[in-house]
């Protein structure tokens, strides 16, 4: 039997038994469509983290207040104890190090912000000039937070793209005065639409001095110093530096956790993947379901189609050429299921991708690539038992029905 004639029997078959056919294509696509939407999900969540992490800027080493060793979890949380504040001076000690370029103290708070009869709460950020160059941010209208030194509390503000539509409309925001809490900054800043980073959306916040958000908020701790190395061969040594800088400030206790972007990029990216894994092999076990739906299919098709078996038997087609006749219909049929899986598969990453555009959706081609040869080898797995049923009948017995 030539392969065209076993396609052509095989596709004969499979297009003869309609309501089988769908049953089977449909258990499937369910299968496949499963894995190639749950992968999307994952590989989207691990994009949508690295690509917030990759916002912060290049070199990146971040500081945080508390031990992150002490709870096995985010640094002073869950121990019992306060963590030792981290302070502006701390933050300018770091610049001793001769692998550190430039730091970024950072203060984050809530605040209402007023102008005129408009009022709004806002997100307060307490920085210095150095966090424009750090978080690769930039400025639409106006400048961005004076240099000079971070003690000084200038009364000025930069203001989110948004919040200057909400606040001001169409007026000019640049060089209004806008109160935030029970204290007046000038805007001399508008910067430009970014969106969501790291948890808040940039686009919403009002950045002040960080002297002027430790009296806005009556707290002179920080809560975190963003550092960059010089080189991004200098980021270990960047570390290091501010590890031993800060014991040696700290009475010579190791009192702060010092983390890097690669850290925790690598970190977020093994978590992710795992996961993405774990629940894709989850969703695949649907596959095992489809393929024991096959196998009980063509078990009940071996008893009904006993008189066909026995004509191709007579006919002088051998055991082997029976048992590929089945394996193939199989297949035929598991590649078609594979093909509607990752076609609604597609359509369901659309879906959400719609519903949630600012993360980057989208299967890789490895997960679709396994839920389609999945389903074909499950298929074939379990054709095995009905195929080897038919390739043992007598063609005598089949034809006569006995």
């Amino acid at each position: 039997m030539r392969p065209s004639d076993l396609l052509a029997f095989a596709w004969t078959i499979v297009a003869g038994n309609r309501g089988r056919t769908a049953l089977i294509l449909l258990a499937t696509g369910i299968g496949v469509a499963a894995v190639v939407v749950v992968s999307a999900l994952g590989e989207g969540a691990r994009r949508y983290v690295l690509d917030q992490f990759g916002s912060l800027g290049t070199n990146l080493v971040i500081v945080m207040p508390g031990r992150a060793e002490t709870s096995g979890g985010m640094p002073g949380f869950l121990t019992g104890e306060t963590p030792r504040d981290l302070t502006l001076d701390d933050a300018l000690a770091l610049l001793r190090s001769r692998a550190v370029k430039k730091i970024a103290p950072l203060i984050v708070g809530s605040g209402e912000v007023r102008w005129g009869a408009r009022l709004r709460e806002s997100p307060v950020l307490g920085s210095t000039a150095e966090l424009l160059e750090i978080r690769r941010m930039s400025v639409a209208q106006g400048q961005f937070l004076p240099p000079g030194d971070p003690q000084h509390a200038a009364p000025v503000c930069v203001i989110g793209a948004r919040l200057r539509e909400e606040i001001f409309g169409s007026r000019a925001a640049l060089g209004e005065w806008l109160r935030i809490g029970d204290r007046r900054f000038r805007v001399i800043g508008v910067m430009a639409q970014q969106g969501q980073s790291l948890g808040f959306n940039t686009d919403e916040i009002v950045i002040v001095p960080v002297s002027a958000a430790q009296a806005l908020f009556n707290s002179e701790s920080l809560f975190r110093v963003l550092v960059e190395a010089k080189t991004r061969e200098q980021v270990i040594a960047a570390k290091e530096d501010a590890i031993e800088i800060l014991r040696l400030r700290h009475e010579g206790e190791r009192d702060v956790t010092v983390i890097t972007q690669d850290a925790v990029l690598a970190t977020f990216d093994r978590i992710l993947r795992a996961l993405t894994l774990a629940v894709g092999g989850i969703a695949a076990i649907s596959l095992a379901v489809a393929g024991i739906l096959i196998m009980n299919v063509m078990l009940i098709a071996v008893t009904q189609r006993r008189r066909e078996v026995g004509l191709l038997k007579a006919l002088g087609a051998t055991g082997a050429q029976i048992r590929l006749t089945f394996f193939t219909e199989a297949v035929l049929l598991a590649a078609g299921g594979a093909a509607l899986g990752l076609a609604a598969g597609k359509a369901g990453e659309w879906v959400v991708g719609r519903i949630y555009p600012q993360i980057p959706f989208g299967a890789p081609w490895w997960a679709m690539a396994a839920a389609s040869l999945t389903a074909i080898v499950t298929a074939a797995l379990f054709t095995v038992a009905p195929a080897a049923r038919a390739a043992k009948l007598d063609p005598v017995a089949a034809l006569s029905r006995r």
